[in-house]
């Protein structure tokens, strides 16, 4: 709830002022679940303006991530939690963790943050109060919501929130990251996000 009223108070207040590949099948052995890995050919990918993107969250079981809930099954779905320092080492060979500017290029690329997150997330897999589908997945991002993790081993908000880290730090405690919610359509930029933090990744090719 902390998280909920943060996020919220910080969106309200910034409202005011190519080609996919074919994705690898998982894996499954004794009915456990394997993480995608560090391979760049078992994931989508799309490319956008000059940006080639992963199309889902990164599934790399690092050091420093989780599944929500410790469940393998929300990995398969929404890929896997990472602390800012785990995301910066997950990605693939040829590949990053996107920086501040280059997420801003993609937003901007899009129509800017105040409905990049309608034209971003994908048209299924996010929670509906109301019936209406909370993406309308224009440039195949297909951005998903796996919720966020904290320190003390707790989790929030999956199927409502995504949040997404960025390579570029605010300070020596926290980094940049992308919020999107549920019913809104919004991008939300936060600068103060706490690296300990558990959040999504996503991946750009070098």
């Amino acid at each position: 709830m902390r998280t909920y009223i943060l996020f919220m108070s910080v969106a309200a207040a910034l409202l005011m002022g190519c080609g996919d590949n074919n994705i690898a099948p998982y894996n499954q052995y004794n009915n456990e679940v394997k993480s995608k890995g560090d391979d760049i050919q078992n994931y989508r990918t799309v490319v956008i303006n000059s940006q080639t993107w992963m199309a889902e969250n990164l599934d790399n079981d690092v050091e420093g991530s989780k599944c929500y809930n410790n469940d393998p099954a929300y990995c398969e779905k929404y890929g896997r939690l990472y602390t800012w320092d785990a995301a910066m080492t997950a990605c693939p060979a040829g590949w990053h963790l996107p920086t501040d500017a280059e997420w801003t290029a993609l937003t901007n690329y899009v129509g800017g943050l105040p409905t990049a997150g309608t034209k971003l997330k994908s048209s299924e897999g996010w929670n509906s109060y109301s019936g209406v589908p909370a993406g309308t997945d224009e440039h195949n991002f297909s951005a998903l919501p796996g919720g966020y993790g904290y320190s003390d081993g707790t989790f929030d908000h999956v199927g409502d929130f995504g949040s997404w880290w960025s390579a570029t730090e605010y300070n020596d405690g926290s980094a940049y990251n992308l919020f999107m919610n549920y019913d809104d359509e919004s991008v939300v930029r936060l600068s103060y996000v706490n690296k300990t933090r558990l959040s999504s990744a996503r991946c750009l090719q070098d």
